[in-house]
């Protein structure tokens, strides 16, 4: 059944004069009759009665009127949200992020979307870095914060800027009184990081930092991909963790303190990554958002 002869169909049923609907659909007379006979054969019911004096609606007539109005209505509607979702101003931004590396761009930029965009519904997801980048690329997330590299080819890659590297340890252990520690502090006790998987380009360079410092620390590797549960085993005197530094500004557990990594200090790129092709305007107005405020200098990546 068409839209069209639906709409073709309640433009008859509420003038009651054929003349009159042509006109109001801006179609000829006979046109618009040919259609509603076609309508009715579809149907395999007689929707009007006709007369050279007055058209009426038959029993059919009067319940396709009602539900073709609520067809029509509801079309209009999707019509519109599509649109609305096309300019930006309504549907969902899905945002993907890594556990451990959640940046101050990121919330920022999405305080100021929701701002600017208050139909899109924002809805943020924790994802380990491989299924950031699947998931994205399948279309199952918007966009997502990922650290390079990353096997992101195809995929548009908006540069964040670069994150150091924290040490939560215990609060009683001497090395909290310390302003900064130093890498080789490390090979004095165990080393906590969350599975490769949550963020492996994070946890190749603190490796590569240990083995740049010619230390080979004993690694724990926490059970899930939970910043807490590594905290968790610093406060119960197991080792140090090694955090991007943003986990700093977004964690906090009693007995648990955060210091600045010494340089030479592992860093790490973070990025923006989304579908090349064809980006929508909800997307492109997050990416806006997020670069403009890190290209002013009004965030700062932790080093």
């Amino acid at each position: 059944m068409e839209l069209r002869r639906l709409r073709y169909f309640v433009a008859v049923a509420e003038e009651l004069n054929f003349r009159r609907a042509a006109e109001r659909l801006h179609l000829a007379q006979p046109a618009l009759s040919q259609q509603i006979r076609k309508l009715e054969v579809e149907l395999g019911v007689q929707l009007l009665n006709r007369s050279r004096r007055n058209v009426a609606l038959t029993p059919p007539g009067l319940v396709l009127l009602d539900e073709a109005r609520r067809l029509l209505q509801a079309a209009e509607g999707a019509a519109r949200a599509a649109l609305d979702a096309e300019a930006g101003s309504s549907g969902k931004l899905r945002v993907g992020h890594l556990a451990d590396a959640v940046p101050a761009i990121l919330p920022r930029a999405i305080a100021r979307f929701a701002t600017r965009h208050p139909g899109v519904d924002v809805c943020p997801e924790t994802v380990q870095a491989r299924r950031a980048v699947e998931d994205v690329r399948s279309g199952r997330l918007d966009i997502a914060v990922v650290s390079l590299p990353a096997p992101t080819a195809g995929l548009q890659v908006t540069s964040l800027g670069l994150e150091g590297t924290v040490a939560a340890v215990a609060g009683r252990d001497p090395l909290s009184g310390r302003g900064s520690i130093p890498i080789a502090a490390v090979s004095e006790t165990d080393l906590i990081l969350l599975p490769r998987a949550t963020n492996p380009a994070f946890h190749d360079g603190v490796l590569a930092a240990c083995r740049a410092a010619e230390i080979a620390p004993a690694l724990i590797e926490t059970a899930e991909p939970k910043v807490e549960l590594a905290l968790l085993l610093v406060a119960s005197g197991a080792g140090i963790s090694l955090m991007p530094a943003s986990a700093a500004e977004h964690y906090s557990i009693p007995g648990v303190v955060f210091r600045p990594l010494e340089p030479p200090a592992p860093t790490t790129e973070l990025a923006l990554i989304s579908r090349a092709e064809e980006p929508s305007t909800t997307v492109t107005a997050f990416i806006r958002l997020a670069t403009a405020r890190a290209v002013a200098g009004l965030e700062v990546v932790a080093a």
